[in-house]
């Protein structure tokens, strides 16, 4: 990536300026809000702006006029989706019935990114509580497409995929429970990581905790690496998270794929739906790979059917959410979201045990799969980016048609996978490959997906 406009530069374009002294982290933010002022009314990236955001890019560039950074991030803006905790500002999750309060305490990897110096500018948008994968909710209404703005994010990263696209800083905070990370970076163009299963630390838990996390989305493979490395740091209160490891996740990741072995899958346990343009994007992905050398076939893990058991997942944990509200107060929620919690009420706890037993089957399936594949590579969205305004007709069905099929299977198994921009469709939406790897193998998530990049750079739209 090179421009001359700071706020479309890459994190590690920004801290090379930082330390040549040929841009400060004031420049950057003044840049960076201009241009959200500018854009966003059109694609209303943003839950809430962060008033602090002013006094640290100044005590930022401080640090850096005495050369004395204090971490990887310093002075770098960023967003954090509205589902996470940020000190001094509400959580509102998207809903009219959460808590207007601004909260105490930051989440982990908020902590993580301040800690790192980063200057977060805001919190952006999200479906109501994260249930789905179209770019609204009751609170903030439409998040629109940077490409084309009749056309949705994705969610329920909703405000982060559009602000990554539009040049909103270069780093931003997903959750992904299903795909929410994965999804609206393939429908905006951008690279969507969502890290193994406690990778990154939690805190409070959200309503998908057995299989959610939270990662990176960014305009580089390496910015998504580099962030990581500040926001994969152990944290007491969440219980899932793993020991400390403090790496740069950037090392090795221009190691490229020669000789790895690559699955191409068809077939994520069921005939999931995918055009004709999403399967000549993994045909190219898998060409660029075996350009770089590696091994690649098709290959079937033979999964169960995750629709099964991912449904009851999603849908049971959606009704203990909407039964958690008064009833007298849950006609506010999304009516498609009262319509799926009606529709798994009646689950039994030996049924959720027999489905979180399939789980555990379907994940013992794919480590096994890893035992002669390194990588897998497969479609992460069925279509391109569906209308903003269409309104959301039996969410049920439409998990499986139009939302999640390709991307739910890794948060079931808890599998590393990243989303990666591939071209564009015909009509000049965004195309994109998912990379799936092994448990705790995001590190070769990170390089085939560099690979990628290095074999197809990506543009970013052109916003006026």
């Amino acid at each position: 990536m090179s421009t001359t406009d700071p706020a479309l530069m890459s994190a590690e374009e920004l801290l090379g300026h930082y330390a040549r002294r040929t841009l400060s982290p004031m420049e950057v933010l003044q840049a960076v809000t201009e241009r959200v002022a500018r854009l966003n009314p059109s694609l209303n990236a943003f839950a809430v702006m962060n008033p602090a955001a002013l006094a640290a890019a100044g005590e930022s560039e401080a640090r850096w006029r005495a050369g004395r950074p204090i971490g990887i991030l310093d002075g770098v803006p960023g967003t954090v989706k509205d589902l996470v905790d940020m000190a001094g500002l509400p959580t509102r999750r998207g809903s009219r019935l959460s808590d207007p309060a601004p909260v105490a305490d930051d989440a982990p990897l908020v902590l993580g990114l301040k800690t790192a110096g980063a200057v977060i500018i805001g919190k952006t948008a999200t479906t109501e509580f994260g249930w789905k994968s179209p770019g609204d909710c009751p609170l903030h209404g439409i998040t629109r497409n940077p490409w084309n703005v009749r056309h949705t994010t994705g969610g329920s990263s909703s405000g982060a995929g559009a602000a990554a696209a539009a040049g909103f800083g270069p780093l931003h905070i997903g959750t992904d429970g299903g795909g929410s990370i994965r999804i609206p970076a393939a429908w905006c163009g951008v690279v969507g990581l969502k890290p193994s299963f406690g990778r990154v630390p939690q805190w409070p838990l959200g309503a998908f905790a057995p299989v959610a996390v939270a990662g990176p989305m960014t305009r580089t493979v390496r910015d998504a690496a580099l962030m990581l490395s500040a926001i994969a740091r152990h944290d007491l209160r969440d219980p899932f998270c793993l020991p400390d490891d403090a790496r740069d996740w950037r090392d090795g990741i221009e190691e490229g794929v020669a000789e790895l072995r690559v699955a191409v899958l068809r077939r994520p346990g069921f005939d999931a739906p995918v055009d004709w343009e999403g399967i000549a994007a993994v045909e190219q992905a898998a060409q660029f790979l075996m350009d770089a050398g590696a091994e690649v076939e098709e290959a079937d893990p033979g999964l169960p059917d995750m629709r099964a058991i991912f449904s009851r997942v999603w849908g049971v944990a959606l009704a203990r959410l909407v039964h958690s509200f008064p009833e007298t107060r849950r006609h506010m929620l999304d009516q498609g979201l009262l319509e799926v919690a009606a529709a798994n009420a009646g689950a039994s706890a030996a049924d959720m045990l027999e489905y979180e037993a399939q789980r555990v089957m379907a994940a013992n399936a794919m480590a096994r799969f890893h035992q002669r594949y390194d990588l897998v590579l497969s479609p992460c969205v069925a279509a391109p980016a569906p209308l903003a305004d269409a309104p959301t007709v039996n969410p049920v069905e439409a998990l499986w048609t139009q939302w999640a099929p390709w991307t739910c299977a890794f948060n079931l198994t808890r599998q590393p996978a990243i989303s990666v921009p591939m071209g564009f469709t015909q009509t000049g939406l965004p195309r994109s490959v998912q990379i799936a790897a092994a448990l705790y193998r995001d590190d070769l998530v990170l390089r085939a997906a560099r690979t990628l990049e290095v074999a197809q750079p990506f543009a970013m739209p052109d916003l006026q």
